[in-house]
């Protein structure tokens, strides 16, 4: 059966873009007879609100979206990410990381050999500050940032996975990446945060895995994060979804619209009259 699921973060107004990826994925489950899911990934308590969370089914419902419920919510499953993080140290894969932005900046800001820094899915990738020599052994350390070894991660492992939507460069169909490109294009990244103890990599991949999602849907500016969670969903044993990465909703500009877009956001047209129909024909659908 085809699960496919919408997991948006309650830090502000959802709007157009969340109304097109939700209306894909529900379309997607609805029309081979599967299930659409609602998750809420709140694991940001410093930005979550609950105000925001009730908007959000407030701007579903409105659009004709059911999910079954209990909603899983990412606050109520730091247990679950803890012991994913605990698999993986134990298989010395991790390493606590002591560098703030400003470090990495630094550490990157004059690179060897005229090299120019690569950025990945998290940003500049990591120049390997506190990366140790060899796997870490004792207890695994708490309210620390966590990376996860790259290069120690991805020996052995060929990442496949099956796109069947687009990525942003027109990519479909089978897709591979091999351990140069995770090494130098995506590098350590950061699967525990201080003061949340998980980070988006982790914790999608945990509650995909958790809700049997059969088809992730999500937008284009996901697509190179997927190899992070292929590989994690490898390392950890899980089995791996396919992949319909989508179009992105931009404003006149071609910007990618973010939560700060308020004018943009679904309430917004609500409060101007708009009905869901208009917002299907704002998107393209």
């Amino acid at each position: 059966m085809v699960v496919t699921r919408f997991a948006p973060s309650p830090t502000g107004p959802l709007h157009l873009g969340h109304a097109y990826s939700a209306l894909t994925a529900e379309a997607l489950a609805r029309g081979a007879g599967g299930t659409f899911l609602l998750r809420i990934e709140d694991i940001d308590r410093s930005r979550a609100r609950p105000e925001w969370e009730e908007q959000i089914y407030d701007d579903l419902h409105w659009l004709g979206i059911a999910w079954p419920v209990p909603v899983m919510r990412q606050s109520d499953r730091l247990q679950s990410y803890s012991e994913a993080l605990q698999s993986l140290w134990d298989k010395g894969l991790l390493y606590p990381c002591h560098c703030s932005r400003r470090d990495i900046a630094d550490a990157l800001s004059a690179p060897q050999d005229g090299v120019v820094p690569a950025f990945g899915p998290d940003g500049p990738v990591y120049p390997g500050t506190c990366r140790p020599h060899a796997p870490l052994n004792g207890a695994m350390p708490l309210n620390l940032p966590l990376r996860l070894d790259m290069a120690r991660a991805i020996r052995g492992i060929d990442l496949v996975f099956s796109e069947i939507g687009c990525g942003p460069d027109g990519q479909s169909g089978t897709i591979t990446y091999d351990a140069s490109h995770m090494i130098a294009e995506i590098g350590d990244v950061v699967l525990a945060r201080r003061d949340m103890g998980t980070s988006y990599h982790l914790s999608v991949v945990c509650d995909d895995a958790a809700q049997q999602v059969t088809d992730v849907v999500r937008g284009q500016d996901l697509f190179e994060a997927t190899a992070i969670h292929v590989l994690l969903q490898r390392l950890l044993g899980l089995k791996t979804p396919l992949y319909h990465h989508h179009r992105l909703i931009r404003d006149a500009d071609g910007k990618r619209l973010a939560k700060r877009d308020d004018a943009r956001a679904i309430a917004a047209y609500r409060n101007e009259g708009a009905t869901p129909a208009d917002i299907r024909r704002m998107v393209g659908l």
